[in-house]
């Protein structure tokens, strides 16, 4: 076990750096927001979630039992996330003139399949906003009479009822968030549904009675009541992207002072979570980030195009969770090519068997890495780390092992279960089959070896017209590509 004490996180309700602390000595209970299973996620949604697993791999690594949570979003989040619009999922379902639930079913398994590829660790609990209905109308009837206030459309949370509304975005003006639009009958300008009625003569194919009438959950409540139930208040850590920070954030931690009776935000307790957590943007200069487009970079689309999903796993990596990090395909090529030069190392270790990390030549590289790690998760400089020990020469193989192991334990790029041909550039698009390229090389590696450039130059031109770079001059040995 190494010094759990060594770690410091960025808490964006403190705007500070401050020491983990757990609630619970020895465990680390934490709480991620999770996708809305309306369309699948683009490669910026599951940012969120690289950088969640490297946390939660993280307190793992720092000797913590760790309980860690992620929801799934089925009902309630409607199209705009400041309470206008209409549910992403019943406008989804109408679309596609699908089942709402079907349609939920298909995304969920989309959203799985990503985490998978990502090599994104399972959580302790998939929570699904649909089993708690039950939970959260008992929620609302707790908070209700203190804190919320019933029209036309709904159960609505009365923001002035709590202390340091909006601290976590500090962005509260007199007029209030200038993301949220009017309602009819509502106090203030930043008060949020709780419950939403279903409209006279309508029905909605996800409703439930309640004592405000039939209708559906308000997305907020769903994360209160689901961290709440699993979790406990108040719980470790809150994490989500930082569009959360704004909107739904601050109305969850004002639904979590009111259900535990709490007072202000200078405890950060009193929120629900003791640290809230928020990864920056990924940008993409075409505006391919945003589903509303219609158009939008899916992970499914990268591996189409030939790249190993742990390609953006890497590029993820290389950059600190709170800074923007901009995509951009050759980027993504030099995070694969750096990926496969410490797979080709990793390769060489394959059948020794781990020993004792323990050794003088690695010592100054595994206290970086651990430096880095318990500094707010630098994965940059972790990454050279562990660069630096798989470069490193007179090491005794079983160390050198042991260390790489217990690195990408926490950074998670598989480097003992993964292939430097698992990286080949290869889009779904080829006609050509990997088996075939690799007759056609042996063929041309064997001219090549009797100095019969001619039959070699002639293998080449026939693997260039059907679209493979032989790549002679790849300074990592002989290798290929198809573009």
């Amino acid at each position: 076990m190494t010094d759990a004490s060594n770690l410091t996180l960025f808490n964006s309700l403190t705007r500070q750096l401050e020491p983990f602390k757990p609630v619970h000595q020895g465990e680390a209970r934490v709480y991620t927001c999770g996708p809305t299973v309306y369309n699948y996620p683009h490669i910026g949604n599951m940012r969120a979630y690289v950088f969640a697993d490297v946390l939660g791999r993280t307190l793992s690594h720092k000797g913590y039992k760790l309980t860690h949570v992620i929801n799934i979003t089925d009902v309630g989040h409607l199209t705009d996330d400041a309470d206008a619009g209409e549910d992403k999922m019943e406008k989804m379902a109408r679309v596609a003139a699908e089942s709402i639930w079907d349609i939920a079913a298909h995304y969920t398994q989309a959203y799985w399949a990503d985490i998978a590829a990502l090599n994104i660790r399972q959580p302790a609990k998939w929570s699904i906003a649909t089993d708690y209905v039950p939970q959260m109308i008992e929620f609302a009837e707790k908070i209700a009479p203190s804190h919320c206030y019933e029209i036309e459309s709904g159960l609505y949370f009365d923001v002035s009822t709590v202390a340091d509304y909006g601290r976590l975005a500090r962005a509260v003006t007199d007029e209030g968030e200038g993301r949220i639009e009017a309602v009819d009958g509502k106090r203030n300008a930043a008060d949020f549904a709780i419950w939403r009625k279903t409209p006279a003569g309508e029905k909605r194919q996800m409703e439930w009675d309640s004592p405000w009438g039939p209708g559906a959950p308000g997305w907020h409540l769903e994360c209160s009541v689901m961290s709440g139930d699993l979790l406990g208040f108040p719980f470790d850590i809150h994490t989500g992207g930082i569009d959360h920070r704004e909107i739904h954030h601050p109305n969850e931690i004002a639904q979590n002072q009111a259900f535990c009776c709490t007072n202000g935000l200078d405890v950060p307790a009193n929120s629900g979570a003791k640290v809230w957590m928020h990864n920056n943007f990924l940008v993409e200069r075409s505006g391919k980030m945003s589903k509303s487009s219609g158009e939008f970079l899916r992970l499914q689309l990268l591996i189409d195009e030939g790249y190993h999903p742990l390609g953006y796993r890497m590029m993820c990596l290389q950059a600190h969770y709170r800074s923007e990090l901009e995509f951009s395909w050759e980027g993504l090529a030099a995070a694969l090519v750096r990926l496969k030069r410490m797979i080709i190392v990793a390769e060489r270790l394959a059948g020794v068997e781990a020993g004792d990390a323990a050794h003088p030549k690695l010592a100054p590289m595994l206290e970086t890495f651990e430096k880095a790690i318990g500094e707010d998760l630098n994965t940059a400089i972790a990454l050279t780390a562990l660069e630096e020990v798989l470069a490193a020469k007179k090491v005794d193989p079983s160390a050198k092992r042991a260390a790489v192991e217990a690195m990408d334990a926490v950074l998670g790029l598989d480097l003992f279960g993964t292939s430097r041909a698992d990286l080949r550039l290869r889009p779904n698009t080829a006609e050509i089959t990997e088996a075939e390229i690799e007759d056609v090389l042996a063929r041309r590696k064997q001219a090549r070896a009797e100095k019969d450039f001619a039959t070699s130059d002639v293998l080449r031109d026939e693997l260039a017209a059907r679209g493979v770079d032989a790549m002679d001059g790849d300074p990592l040995g002989w290798e290929w590509k198809l573009g």
